[in-house]
């Protein structure tokens, strides 16, 4: 989606939904767990990836995302090794990472929003948010 970032669901005033058709494809398995960090990165690329295996779109990525941040966290070394930085290639890199929907404007894009819980329940806790949200609204 170009421009902008959209405003999380709960800050937007419209009411009607959105018709946005998606075809859901069901895979057989569970989730794929994260190949190891390479020890010869740079420290804020390991953090980085480090990173990625605790955040919530991590239970939605393929072994082909993995390996996807496993190149962007390699190019991540190689240019923070270098003698100087170079805007271009941070520029790259960061759209790498928004690729993998690392950042919050990158999932708002695509319609994502991550919401801690707090009870371990998010059934429970998805309609204790939107009722404190239909609370604010109105003022109470």
């Amino acid at each position: 989606m170009p421009g902008p970032p959209p405003k999380r669901s709960s800050q937007r005033r419209r009411r009607n939904k959105d018709t946005v058709d998606v075809d859901v494809v069901p895979i057989a398995g569970g989730a794929v767990k994260a190949p190891a960090e390479d020890r010869g990165w740079h420290p804020i690329a390991k953090g980085w990836y480090r990173s990625l295996k605790q955040s919530g779109q991590a239970q939605f990525f393929e072994a082909s995302d993995w390996q996807a941040a496993r190149l962007c966290a390699h190019v991540m070394t190689e240019h923070l090794n270098a003698s100087s930085l170079r805007a271009g290639m941070v520029q790259q890199i960061w759209a790498m990472m928004g690729d993998l929907l690392t950042t919050e404007a990158s999932r708002r894009r695509v319609r994502v929003e991550l919401a801690r819980t707090t009870s371990g329940d998010p059934d429970v806790d998805a309609t204790v948010t939107m009722m404190q949200a239909y609370r604010d609204e109105l003022g109470g």
